[in-house]
């Protein structure tokens, strides 16, 4: 496969996607499920408003209360009250909604634009996948497993 050759031919047509209206927490756990770390988050119109990664919610738990713990004579004890507190902003954060944690404006590239563009764009923008739109919204995903995999194949 040429660098110069469609990203239709590499990508995945078949996208795992979310709506901004999802609950973290679900998605969550499609994303774990599925034992990928992300997906296009679509709006019913099919235009993409974002991405949901796993990072997300790393990016959001890091701003939770962790629990605070105390050493004491070589014994570790946890705080109660700041083991609730932070239960309770974990709960807060996975009944949030995708459109609430996720990347907006996520970077996107063409159907017709080149591997080597979608290549460019991955490590220009340091992401692992994108979305892949056309005139009637998402029509795939390409990743850099995906670009990775084509180059393979040729080689072969």
């Amino acid at each position: 496969m040429s660098r110069q050759s469609p990203v239709s031919e590499v990508m995945t047509v078949e996208v795992l996607t979310f709506s901004p209206d999802d609950l973290v927490g679900d998605a969550m756990q499609v994303l774990v499920d599925r034992g990928i770390d992300g997906a296009p988050v679509v709006t019913a119109a099919g235009e993409v408003v974002g991405m949901l990664s796993t990072g997300d919610l790393i990016v959001q738990e890091s701003r939770l209360h962790f629990p605070t713990v105390i050493s004491l004579l070589g014994a570790t004890l946890e705080l109660p009250s700041s083991k609730k507190h932070f239960d309770d902003d974990l709960r807060r954060t996975l009944a949030s909604t995708v459109g609430e944690v996720m990347q907006a404006d996520p970077v996107t590239i063409g159907a017709d634009d080149t591997v080597e563009e979608a290549a460019t764009l991955l490590h220009e923008h340091d992401i692992s996948r994108l979305p892949v739109v056309g005139d009637a919204g998402l029509v795939g995903i390409v990743s850099r497993v995906d670009i990775l995999r084509s180059i393979i194949r040729d080689d072969a």
